[in-house]
């Protein structure tokens, strides 16, 4: 399998800087976004932290093409305590960057196999043959209400605290990362966003975007673009992946194995 990246990050129409970062290692078929929070600048120092940490754990820790699936699973959970240490500690060096924290998801592409860690409300979607499929839990306390039955998805979508996350990375010295793993098919498109894009559109209104605008860079700018449009209240970044069959790589081994 083959996968295509693209990449945007915007400080969207109300708020003075962006707090947001986002990262893509393509070697590694890597993507990884995060959503800061803290005192003024320390969202963003939280959240660069968090994802050039995660990439630097995950570049030594996985020598291209010769990771098992218990491996990377390891790998990863490795880098996201590695990244959560790094901010809390550096949280307790400078008194303005106390209490800041990120949320973060990461996205592990190898061959037919996806691997997904996350912490916070910052989302992966899946898009596979017309159909949009959250594949992360946000945790949040909104996320903990509609689970509990005490608030519908439309009522979530109005809720003032929609923003409350009940894990972040950099809070504590431990910090519980949520692992899952997918099956990539020929043709998935695959979608990291932070709140500031999925506040704005509703799940159908992404799904339609996605469909409707197929290159990556063209289907990326209108996403954001119709954040901005609906008030663009936050931060906006977004990571899209697009996998298919790796024609190349298929003919190599042909040639390669005997008839």
């Amino acid at each position: 399998m083959k996968c295509d990246f693209f990449s945007l990050s915007d400080r969207g129409r109300v708020r003075a800087n962006n707090e947001d970062a986002v990262a893509v290692d393509r070697d590694l078929g890597l993507a990884v976004l995060a959503d800061g929070m803290g005192g003024y600048n320390a969202g963003e120092v939280a959240s660069a932290l968090a994802t050039a940490e995660v990439q630097r754990q995950l570049r030594a820790a996985l020598p291209r093409g010769s990771n098992a699936p218990r491996e990377v699973r390891r790998a990863l959970q490795h880098s996201v305590e590695a990244a959560n240490l790094a901010i809390y500690e550096a949280a307790l060096s400078r008194p303005d960057w106390r209490g800041m924290a990120t949320t973060l998801v990461v996205a592990l592409f190898g061959g037919a196999r996806l691997t997904v860690g996350h912490v916070g409300d910052s989302r992966l979607y899946r898009l596979r043959q017309g159909q949009l499929a959250l594949l992360t839990r946000d945790h949040s306390l909104l996320q903990e209400q509609i689970d509990a039955g005490l608030l519908s998805p439309d009522m979530a979508r109005v809720a003032q605290y929609k923003n409350l996350v009940t894990r972040a990375v950099g809070v504590e010295p431990l910090v519980a990362l949520e692992l899952s793993e997918h099956v990539v098919q020929a043709g998935d498109t695959y979608l990291l966003c932070s709140d500031g894009l999925n506040d704005m559109l509703s799940d159908g209104e992404i799904a339609q975007i996605l469909t409707h605008a197929p290159p990556l860079a063209q289907a990326g700018q209108a996403l954001l673009d119709a954040a901005n449009a609906a008030g663009g209240r936050d931060n906006i970044s977004l990571v899209l992946v697009q996998c298919s069959p790796d024609t190349e790589r298929q003919g190599l081994l042909a040639r390669l194995l005997p008839a």
